[in-house]
């Protein structure tokens, strides 16, 4: 009997500038758990500052909180603080690197990548609205801030508040001019919902819906939209693809993929008995060889709203499938 592989942990990487408000979101994050076990990689824990409430014991360089998270201090030694993760006899839910204010977020996301355990979800980069543009005028700061902004998957504008109209639309020039077609999320306190760690589970692709009056049926071999609002910022959009899709073709879509699409995650078929994984984060796609699933193929792609490219998606995926979009 064949063992079928333990799921690999979502690796998210929170990059950004010092003072871009990094601590504030896993500080955010860490309280909003609600029974998800995270291990969050931190630079310093006095930082971090987290609430005494939370805090259920401290042991080196971990403290260990009441929601069934855990903080690490990364030190000189992000290996070693990952490999300590990952042996923990409980596999964690979610793994969250903190970058450095000045260091490239996608150097350590590539360090994390190369766990089998981890499965990269994406690096999100915060923007200080009020003090970015007077940073890249400073010409030993220009570089750092740009590569910082180019590795992300995400770019987070955050601190919105602290600025006029004027100025944030010049932000956003900056953000469109350094980032390209990365998507972009405007904030201010840090206010990133956790859909960015937990939204994406194969679960939500069985083409149903929570809302009254909307029923399995309803879904049935054709695409259906929603108008309603489900309380989030994001689109999704699902199906279950009944054909047999060429790998080449899969890789080239992924490398040139629609702009809006900030992530896609799957199971597809790539042969009579084949099957591979489907993965795309913001900029950086990957399609390999899987296990069958114990279900049908399955497909979740997720936008920012109203960003979110349905119709390339149905294009590429949705021959005599049924699908779900959903606000």
């Amino acid at each position: 009997m064949t063992t079928r592989p333990a799921a690999r942990i979502p690796l998210t990487v929170i990059g950004g500038f010092l003072g871009a408000g990094k601590t504030t979101l896993l500080n955010r994050w860490l309280r909003e758990a609600k029974g998800r076990r995270m291990a969050v990689l931190v630079n310093d824990f006095g930082a971090l500052n987290i609430d005494a409430a939370l805090i259920e014991g401290a042991s080196g360089d971990t403290i260990a909180l009441t929601n069934g998270c855990v903080c690490c201090q990364i030190g000189d030694d992000l290996s070693r603080a990952l490999i300590q993760v990952l042996e923990a006899p409980t596999p964690f839910d979610a793994v969250v690197i903190e970058a450095s204010g000045v260091s490239d977020p996608w150097r350590i996301a590539q360090l994390g990548m190369a766990a089998p355990e981890l499965a990269l979800e994406g690096v999100i980069v915060l923007v200080d609205a009020g003090a970015v543009l007077a940073q890249v005028r400073d010409p030993l700061l220009t570089d750092t801030l740009e590569r910082q902004v180019r590795a992300a998957d995400l770019v987070v504008v955050n601190k919105t508040d602290r600025v006029g109209a004027d100025e944030l639309a010049r932000v956003r020039d900056w953000v469109s001019a350094t980032a390209g077609k990365t998507p972009r999320f405007e904030t201010s306190q840090a206010q990133l919902p956790m859909v960015l760690l937990d939204g994406l589970s194969l679960a939500g692709a069985r083409g149903t819906c929570a809302e009254p009056g909307c029923t399995h049926e309803d879904h049935a071999d054709h695409s259906h939209a929603h108008a309603h609002d489900h309380g989030t910022l994001f689109d999704t959009w699902s199906c279950r693809p009944a054909q047999v899709f060429d790998a080449g073709t899969l890789r080239a879509w992924l490398r040139d993929a629609p702009a809006g699409l900030l992530r896609l995650k799957g199971l597809l078929r790539t042969g009579e008995n084949e099957w591979s994984e489907v993965q795309f984060a913001g900029r950086h796609g990957m399609l390999r060889k899987a296990n069958a699933p114990l279900d049908r193929a399955a497909l979740v792609a997720i936008g920012l709203r109203g960003c979110l490219p349905v119709t390339a998606l149905e294009a590429v995926f949705m021959r005599g499938t049924e699908a779900n979009v959903q606000a």
